[in-house]
């Protein structure tokens, strides 16, 4: 196989070409040149921090990385107080971000190890910058999710929660949380989140439930806050309303009812079919629509029709335009209790709501003989009853769109119903002038129209829910008092009841309304009430607004708009400066991840297996907004890209003076790469190698600025496998184990500390453990790193010497190249003969070990010259780059006789192959007859197999022309 780049060498191939490369005998020296010699150095590793505390593991006593120690380090940062904002260092303003509070019911999957991985990058990129960094911890009380699972609980006991009072079932919730519910926060500390949990916060805590009765009474009072009964979507199951965002529809199998409609006072062909995918609900008719412009129904219009079934009540034929005429028969039952859009008609015309369904999905007396039945079971015995009466036209298969509860999955029902409101329009206005004007920016900006869209046609949300578990809507009644025009809306029920008081008497007697709000509700508060609002607290008044708020896109409406919201009406200001938005996690196949499938990763055994580090650079590298496809390679590649760094640690370190060696650090630190004058005197290698530095550090930083983490993620990734680990580690073995120059040894090993120390640094946001593990066992570090300084930027860079450096690359390249095609040996040391200008030639030869050691060739035999060699027809001409070439001695390379044997045997079967693919190709019942997918697959194979006859014929020939030659 062709070596074209460093890059694309594998562990085994590498070692291959130089068994050096972190080999645990890289000090066996037989296969290095023989008039080198080196000189093997009695070390010791060490730790600079490791050694003082037991938290650490050095290099020296693991051969790879113990994922065991990342509790370990986690907690010593914690401990430390690392994750608190520091203001000791001015770097700025406070970078502020609050974590999206996950279900205080949930326990870990993919979409938290997505945005902890994202979040934490933040948290310490900012954090090393300098900048007072606080990252906001908390959980969500999850209204419906977590009354479920307590209900679930009970029922085990045998319990309804209906058994319960309402105090004795949020007691038991209570002590359900205090037991379960720190599950989600440990394990969120397993992905090594960097966040301050001395201010964790959870949405029921005192000081959030006080904020959120604050926003109420305040909303209220600006007459944003209404109560009223309007159709809202229903869960019978939970009992409660839901917002139409927690509405999931799905396509299933169904079918439509055709249904007869007498015309009152007509005769037994006067009658209109309409075609409906809920019968039952026709009980709560109260008109039939055709289109004005049909001319079948024109007749009707403004008759009355006999709903069936009900014993003779009428209902008006009236005419709208909303009617589709295509579908069904064109005829329209409006219901207005139980379809949106015929409520909207009903509002629009002034026709009655009836209501037929009780809150539990049962029939109500409305549906007469039909009452108490569950409104499946009801449908069913509709249908046979009207089909009875020969009302029953037909039914038909039809694919629904079917309202299912996100939470529970029951099919939701429209259903009139008093709950409360906050009235969105003007709230959105300001929402949507904060992007126009850019004081919110968006990330990606393709969700900018999204988000514009959802405001611009935004309806106003029904905060109130029909559940025990959450905020009780801070509004009291009356005692004996209409509910609807007598309530008092306060803080609490002391300022309730003075209220009550003053506008009805001393001895009035108030009650508080039974239902609780949206969970999304307090979420909405969730930047500003974590730190202190409605107060004017010291926390609010240094950290709010806050930096960036970071989630996944799916809940861009449910929550980011709302937030903005109600940060820009309650606050007066934009609650975050940025929105980051993620993808959702899919498996290798791009499927979401459910247990139905059973292709649920889980974080907590992918981290036993693969490392924290290894997750959260594989999850990093995906590209903002979009979905990542998560698969085992993936992980696999990056716990190896884990070890490789652990390995360079390991090489750094034993290439380094013992600790107590001062004269040999103090020529060492001496070294400072910061100015054109110290990179200049570099010795090449050196220079390159620093000057690509200082052009990752600009180039990551820049990214990191801009939030495109997956670039930096993989500049870092290419620069210390591609450039570090590659090509400067092999170069720098020919000044650390030569007997020659303590200047040139001690100049490479400040490069290798200098060079490495920055790439921990770097990949320190996305790989914290690793990184952090290592940086303790090198030697003369000031800080730890989570809050070391970042690399400084705009840093000097040697362009001259970074072309001439990429000018060897090419030579070694090529010259491995010609070794993998000719399959020399990789212990054999082969002759060469550099041809290019004396300038060239200059800075080469200047390298000429490094230039050996990685080509593999014979340092003895390595001649530079002006002027092609006289034996050039013999030899392998290689073309590094413009100007610059090499013959290698064919003789060197292989047995010319037996390369001409193995070769002729290997052409011979190719062609045999390639004859046996071209018949195929050349049979019409072959071609007529075979998939087109087959018939390419032929033919590009074909056309391979002839490519590489060519080529191994053209070698053949050259291999034979050597031989004549030499005759």
């Amino acid at each position: 196989m062709a070596l074209t780049s460093p890059s694309i060498l594998s562990c085994r191939s590498i070692h291959r070409l130089n068994p050096f490369l972190f080999s645990p005998h890289c000090r066996h020296f037989r296969l290095l040149p023989p008039r080198w010699n080196p000189r093997r150095r009695s070390r010791k590793f060490f730790s600079a921090l490791a050694s003082e505390n037991e938290v650490f593991t050095s290099p020296a006593i693991a051969k790879s990385f113990d994922f065991a120690s990342e509790e370990r380090i986690y907690n010593w940062w914690e401990s430390q107080g690392y994750f608190k904002p520091s203001f000791d260092r001015a770097g700025g303003d406070p970078f502020v971000i609050s974590m999206p509070p996950p279900n205080v019911t949930g326990s870990l999957h993919m979409g938290h190890a997505m945005f902890v991985t994202l979040e934490d990058i933040m948290a310490r990129y900012f954090r090393m910058k300098g900048r007072p960094t606080l990252w906001v911890p908390g959980t969500d009380h999850a209204g419906i999710a977590t009354q479920l699972v307590v209900e679930k609980m009970l029922a085990k006991e045998g319990i309804k929660r209906t058994d319960l009072s309402r105090e004795e079932f949020t007691k038991r919730v209570w002590e359900w949380k205090e037991k379960y519910g720190g599950t989600i926060t440990k394990q969120i500390r397993r992905l090594g989140a960097s966040c301050d949990w001395s201010r964790e916060h959870f949405t029921l805590d005192e000081q959030l439930s006080r904020a959120v009765a604050e926003a109420f009474v305040t909303l209220h009072e600006k007459g944003l806050i209404y109560q009223g009964s309007y159709l809202v979507n229903w869960s019978p199951a939970l009992q409660t309303a839901v917002s139409d965002l927690e509405v999931e529809y799905s396509e299933e199998p169904g079918h439509l009812y055709h249904i007869k409609y007498r015309v009152a006072g007509g005769t037994k062909e006067d009658f209109l079919t309409i075609a409906t995918t809920r019968p039952e609900t026709l009980f709560a008719d109260t008109a039939i629509a055709v289109h004005p412009e049909d001319e079948r129904y024109a007749k009707y219009i403004g008759k009355l029709a006999i709903v069936p079934m009900t014993f003779g009540r009428h209902i008006p034929i009236i005419a709208d335009k909303y009617v589709d005429r295509e579908f069904g028969t064109g005829v329209l039952k409006i219901s207005p209790g139980h379809d949106q859009n015929d409520y909207h008609i009903a509002r629009k015309l002034g026709l009655p709501i009836l209501n037929v369904m009780n809150k539990d999905g049962t029939l109500n007396d409305v549906a007469g003989i039909y009452n108490g039945m569950d409104r499946f079971e009801a449908r069913k015995k509709l249908w046979a009853d009207l089909e009875e009466t020969g009302l029953g036209v037909k039914k038909e298969p039809h694919t629904l769109r079917v309202p299912r509860s996100q939470r529970g999955g029951e099919v939701i029902e429209p259903l009139v119903s008093k709950q409360w409101f906050v009235t969105m329009e003007p709230l959105a206005e300001k929402a949507l002038s904060a992007v126009e004007k850019g004081k919110l920016t968006i990330l990606p900006d393709r969700f900018e129209k999204i988000y514009n869209h959802w405001l611009t046609n935004i309806k106003d949300w029904c905060i109130s829910r029909q559940l025990w578990w959450g905020h009780r809507i801070p509004v009291w009644y009356i005692e004996g008092k209409d509910c609807e025009e007598h309530y008092i809306v306060a803080r609490d029920e002391r300022e309730a009841l003075e209220k009550a008081k003053e506008k009805y008497g001393k001895s009035v007697e108030i009650y508080q309304d039974p239902d609780v709000l949206d969970t999304w509700f307090s979420s909405s508060l969730w930047p500003f009430s974590t730190l202190g609002w409605p107060d004017s607290s010291e926390d609010l008044q240094k950290f709010y607004p806050t930096t960036i708020l970071e989630t996944g896109h799916d809940i861009l409406f449910f929550w980011v708009a709302r937030m903005v919201m109600m940060g820009l009406e309650l606050t007066g200001t934009v609650p975050f400066s940025y929105v980051y938005l993620h993808g959702l996690i899919r498996d290798a196949q791009g499927r979401k991840m459910s247990k139905t499938l059973g292709n649920v990763i889980d974080p907590l055994d992918t981290i036993k297996e693969y490392g924290t580090d290894a997750l959260r650079f594989t999850i990093s590298l995906g590209t903002a907004g979009q979905d990542l496809n998560l698969s085992m390679e993936r992980l696999s590649a990056n716990k190896a890209f884990t070890n490789k760094l652990w390995n360079a640690g390991k090489f750094v370190l034993q290439n380094m003076p013992d600790k107590s060696d001062t004269s040999s650090w103090e020529l060492i630190l001496i070294n400072e790469f910061d100015t054109e004058a110290s990179l200049i005197n570099l010795p090449l290698p050196e220079c390159w190698v620093v000057s690509e530095l200082h052009r990752l550090i600009d180039s990551v930083t820049a990214s990191y600025e801009k939030f495109f983490f997956n670039e930096a993620g993989r500049e870092i990734y290419d620069f210390f496998w591609g450039d570090f680990a590659d090509w400067y580690i092999e170069a720098s073995k020919t000044r650390l184990y030569h007997s020659g120059n303590n200047s040139t040894t001690s100049i490479a090993q400040a490069v290798l500390l200098y060079v490495f120390e920055n790439i921990l640094k770097l990949l320190h946001p996305f790989m914290p453990f690793v990184t952090e593990e290592l940086w303790q066992a090198l030697p003369h570090r000031k800080q730890d790193l989570i809050v070391s300084t970042w690399p400084k930027t705009s840093l000097p860079r040697e362009i001259v010497s970074v072309k001439r450096f990429q000018n060897m690359q090419a030579l070694i390249r090529a010259v491995r190249n010609a070794r993998a095609e000719y399959s020399v040996e990789p212990a054999k040391r082969i002759s060469a003969s550099v041809v290019a200008s004396s300038d060239v030639l200059g800075y080469i030869s200047s390298e000429k070990e490094v230039l050996a050691l990685l080509s593999r060739l014979d340092l003895e035999h390595v001649h530079f010259t002006e002027l092609p060699p006289g034996d050039i027809n013999q030899s392998v001409h290689i073309v590094a780059s413009e100007g610059l070439e090499a013959y290698l001695p064919l003789a060197d390379m292989v047995d010319v006789s037996s390369e001409i044997q193995r070769l002729s045997k290997r052409l011979s079967k190719m062609q045999s192959e390639y004859d046996a693919l071209v018949a195929r190709l050349n049979a019409p019942s072959f071609v007529e007859k075979a998939p087109a997918e087959i018939v390419r697959g032929v033919r590009e194979k074909a056309s391979e197999a002839e490519e590489k006859i060519a080529l191994t014929k053209n070698r053949l020939e050259f291999l034979q022309s050597t031989v004549s030659i030499a005759k």
